[in-house]
């Protein structure tokens, strides 16, 4: 261990490029529990409401946020490959990808409560969902930061990267508190008051990104500033490699999306005990979504090298990393799940919150057996993916989120009545084979021949 710390490719490197990318998504977490603790405390039915209503949201944004984050490959590949110059015009064409998704994110407002009568839930819990993903919708134009913020994590400056999001989480941390209670002069909105201060957050992100990536040191050698021209070669290649990315990414938030909404069927107690649970297993997804990042970047810049042995070494040092903190998140959901859920019952209805609590116990017991699995997931898919192998990650999440996870649990709740726990069997199937299958991919070396950029 001591020589795989030093060595290239080993532990030093990889944490070098994610430990900022891990407390950046880490703070994504935080963001997202803060955000449920303040909706428990308030009331039952909102936080039932929000995660539904929040995943349909991410669900249609996530094909465009695919799309564009595949500009991190890009500009790892340009930049491992010695041309800069490439840089910022790979970057602006993710800026106008992620413009255009923005309008077609807003027109999804009017059908808003369209989309919730189809799932069934509770008239009062279907009006809640309704609003808070109308208002998400606003934050549309944000998804150009996903591109801007690439121009900075494909090089590996992952610090700027993380103080940025550090900004933006601390500010939707304020203005939930402040929007959803009505503190401080604000109104009280709840439900809508938390929906605002999400998109407010994150509106803030592509504008600081884009102030520090013109700065004139950047100008010139990368091309930040005369590289906005459209090139139809860049643009075709991005969207070739970027769309099977956004599509797999899709349709994986959408099968999750599919299992809530079933879940809510069962009642507002089973579907705020399954919110409350992914809530907490955000604790332990989300940073290593940060390691993920970092991944595709050490991959796609060692092979812009053509270094497809450095490349290997590093996404295995990453596995025994995610694996060690994987474990330890799954000790915690096994052996203390009652200091992870107290902070959502200390400001709730104690009668009211007990059977959540009971039911997300057992819950966290499937969280902690898959997330083991979820770090093979991550890393391996997050490995091809730098390379270029996109097509194939799709196609494998796609089967796998429909045929394991969304057609069963829909056979278990609506056609047999099976329950909830019979729904979370198939979850924890669908990350299990998912993590055993990308990692047969990785072994398989077929991602070490591949390039998403073209020839000098």
């Amino acid at each position: 261990m001591i020589s795989r710390w030093r060595e290239e490719g080993g532990y030093r490197d990889v944490l070098r490029l994610a430990a900022p990318l891990i407390l950046s998504t880490g703070s994504w977490s935080l963001q997202i529990f803060v955000d449920r603790v303040f909706l428990s405390w308030y009331d039952r039915d909102v936080l039932a409401a929000s995660l539904p209503a929040g995943m349909l949201h991410f669900t249609f944004s996530s094909l465009f946020i695919g799309t564009v984050a595949y500009v991190n490959t890009f500009v790892a590949q340009y930049w491992g490959a010695d041309r800069p110059e490439r840089v910022g015009p790979a970057v602006w064409q993710g800026i106008y990808v992620g413009l255009a998704s923005g309008l077609v994110i807003l027109c999804l407002m009017p059908f808003s409560g369209t989309f919730f009568e189809w799932a069934g839930h509770e008239p009062r819990i279907r009006a809640l969902e309704a609003e808070y993903f109308r208002i998400l919708c606003f934050m549309g134009p944000g998804i150009t930061g996903v591109a801007v913020s690439s121009f900075f994590s494909g090089r590996g400056d992952t610090r700027t990267v993380m103080w940025v999001n550090f900004l933006a989480t601390g500010l939707n941390i304020i203005l939930d508190y402040a929007w959803i209670f009505g503190r401080w002069g604000f109104p009280e909105w709840g439900i809508r008051g938390a929906a605002w201060a999400t998109v407010v957050s994150h509106l803030l992100i592509p504008v600081v990104f884009f102030c520090l990536m013109m700065r004139p040191r950047y100008r010139d050698t990368l091309r930040t500033l005369n590289g906005w021209r459209p090139d139809a070669a860049l643009l075709r290649r991005l969207v070739r490699f970027g769309l099977p990315n956004g599509v797999q990414f899709m349709l994986e938030i959408l099968g999750f999306s599919m299992f809530i909404l079933l879940v809510g069927k069962l009642g507002t107690t089973a579907l705020a005990a399954t919110s409350v649970t992914f809530n907490l297993n955000t604790l332990a997804f989300l940073p290593m979504m940060g390691l993920g990042i970092a991944v595709s970047t050490l991959v796609g810049q060692y092979l812009g090298k053509n270094r497809e042995d450095l490349a290997e070494r590093g996404t295995w040092s990453a596995v025994h990393l995610s694996l060690t903190y994987m474990l330890v998140m799954a000790a915690g959901y096994v052996f203390v799940p009652g200091l992870l859920l107290r902070p959502y019952m200390s400001g709730a209805d104690p009668e009211a919150f007990e059977e959540i609590w009971d039911m997300s116990v057992v819950l966290l017991r499937f969280v902690a057996v898959y997330c083991v699995f979820d770090a093979f997931y991550i890393v391996f898919s997050a490995a091809v993916k730098g390379a270029g192998d996109t097509r194939f990650v799709m196609l494998a999440s796609v089967a796998l989120g429909w045929f394991v996870m969304v057609l069963p649990t829909y056979l278990s709740v609506v056609t047999y009545g099976m329950g909830l726990y019979v729904a979370w069997i198939f979850v924890s199937l669908y990350l299990v084979l998912g993590g055993l299958i990308f990692m047969l991919r990785f072994r398989g070396g077929r991602w070490k021949s591949m390039r998403v950029i073209e020839s000098p």
